[in-house]
């Protein structure tokens, strides 16, 4: 699966989404493209999934008509998400086009 990872979404994940291709908006040269056109862009380049962190996506677009699903981690912090890597693989095995899996965390 062509996965992109937003800019608040740690860059170590890549590490564990072996199975799929990932590439950072930032690697792309898409750090200045804000939401409905970074929707676009991913849409166009091919990707099926957006990893992002902005857990305000669904409130600020209509998600069910992309082609595109989308993963929200419900934290920036990498130990935590590190800790829940089978969360996030799980997440992307979910989402399909169209659809928002949010990834929650446990608060310690």
């Amino acid at each position: 699966m062509k996965v992109l990872s937003c800019k608040g979404t740690p860059v170590p994940l890549r590490r564990y989404l072996v199975a799929h291709e990932v590439h950072t908006v930032f690697e792309k040269g898409w750090s200045q493209l804000h939401n409905g056109d970074l929707l676009a862009t991913a849409i166009l380049h091919g990707y099926e999934v957006l990893v992002s962190t902005d857990q305000n996506l669904r409130h600020q677009h209509d998600l069910r008509n992309l082609r595109l699903g989308i993963v929200v981690l419900m934290t920036t912090s990498w130990p935590q998400i590190r800790k829940n890597t089978p969360a996030v693989v799980m997440a992307l095995a979910e989402v399909g086009a169209g659809g928002l899996v949010e990834v929650p965390f446990a608060v310690h």
